[in-house]
């Protein structure tokens, strides 16, 4: 049979340090260094968590910094290009004369109505003046009575003139017949212009027209009864020469400067619809109404076709000359700021840094201004300014998008 192993046996070895193993040796390194990287995680997130609250308070601060410049809407003042000016105007005849009456009586004959057109020197009408015919009758009476006592003054005085030479009569006597007709001289000459003014208004019974036209208007019929030299009589006829006629308008003082030579108006009238006219620079008053602070100007229109009525209203514009609103800007009226000093406007500059200037408009447009200095075109204004705003305060414009 077979022996059976014998066991060997393992005897135990002394353990020393010399034989203690690698891993037993390097656990309390692994636990610095663990320690080690654990305390520069726990550093870099103290540093990050610092780092974003730094950061924090830094956009806080910007934000309570910006805060507290306010934010303005802005606009840059548009240019004023010279454009036509256009105005009310009033159509007014060449000529108009109304016709009284210059002798007292009825109407006999009435020759014309409105609307006729006539010629210089037409007869318009007649009167029957009975009490002016015999007033003449008498005058020329009178006349003859005082010529006869005139002509026997003169043979007396002659004849004492002749005597006082002689020494037959006394100077005193004389005299008094040489002062006898001086008296009946005058007396002749008062009674022939008597009878000329009754020949006169013998001769305005019968009543022409003043000048070439057409009868607008009629204030008597036949049979009436006419008053002459009453205050409240109204005129018979009314002539008007409208084969040319004056257009009126008022320019504003703004534009009272550049009216003058080569300035033309187109007008139209509404029974014309859009038809234009012209008319022509004749005259301007050169001085301004107290009351409306405008200048009166007339023009003249040629009216040969009658398509324009006298009394009508126009609707006018005028080509100004060149230059007309040069180096003028224009704003919105909300822009514009109201002081003791003065009108002025709020300017930002590229800092956002504000400077308040006094300006001077020149035309008032309702929601916009014309300015006439004090700002330049490619400034940035403050359009609905704060009415405590300053200059040198600091903004943050927000400027339109291009």
């Amino acid at each position: 049979m077979p022996e059976a192993p014998v066991p060997h046996t393992i005897e135990p070895q002394a353990t020393t340090p010399d034989t203690m193993s690698a891993p037993a040796m390097a656990s309390p390194r692994r636990v610095g260094l663990f320690l080690l990287l654990g305390l520069a995680g726990l550093g870099g997130v103290l540093w990050i968590t610092f780092s974003s609250r730094l950061e924090a308070q830094e956009k806080l601060r910007e934000i309570t910094a910006a805060a507290t410049v306010p934010s303005v809407s802005v606009v840059q003042p548009s240019e004023v290009r010279p454009r036509p000016l256009t105005l009310p105007g009033r159509l007014v005849a060449w000529a108009e004369a109304p016709v009284y009456a210059r002798t007292s009586g009825f109407l006999a004959r009435r020759l014309v109505d409105i609307g006729d057109v006539v010629t210089a020197g037409q007869l318009l009408a007649v009167i029957d003046a009975p009490e002016v015919e015999q007033q003449l009758a008498a005058a020329t009476a009178a006349l003859a009575t005082v010529r006869a006592q005139r002509d026997l003054s003169a043979r007396s005085a002659q004849r004492w003139n002749e005597l006082v030479a002689r020494s037959v009569v006394s100077q005193q006597a004389t005299d008094e017949r040489r002062g006898d007709l001086a008296v009946r001289s005058a007396q002749l000459t008062q009674a022939e212009a008597e009878l000329n003014r009754l020949r006169a208004l013998t001769g305005f019974t019968q009543m022409v027209a003043p000048f070439g036209g057409t009868v607008t208007s009629r204030g008597t019929d036949v049979g009436a009864l006419i008053n002459a030299g009453a205050t409240a009589s109204a005129a018979l006829f009314t002539i008007t020469d409208s084969s040319k006629l004056r257009l009126y308008l008022r320019v504003p003082q703004a534009y009272a400067a550049a009216i003058g030579p080569g300035v033309t108006a187109q007008f139209t009238v509404p029974e014309h619809g859009d038809q234009a006219f012209t008319a022509e620079l004749t005259r301007t008053a050169d001085a301004l109404d107290v009351q409306s602070g405008s200048m009166l100007v007339q023009f003249t229109v040629d009216n040969a076709a009658d398509l324009l009525k006298p009394g009508g209203y126009a609707q006018v514009r005028l080509e100004l000359p060149p230059g007309t609103g040069a180096n003028q800007v224009r704003i919105p009226a909300s822009a514009l700021i109201f002081r003791s000093a003065g009108t002025s406007v709020a300017v930002v500059d590229d800092q956002g840094k504000v400077s308040v200037k006094p300006v001077r408009i020149a035309r008032d447009h309702g929601a916009h201004l014309d300015i006439g200095s004090g700002l330049e075109r490619g400034e940035w204004v403050i359009n609905s300014p704060s009415d405590a705003i300053r200059s040198g305060d600091m903004v943050r414009p927000n400027r339109p998008a291009p």
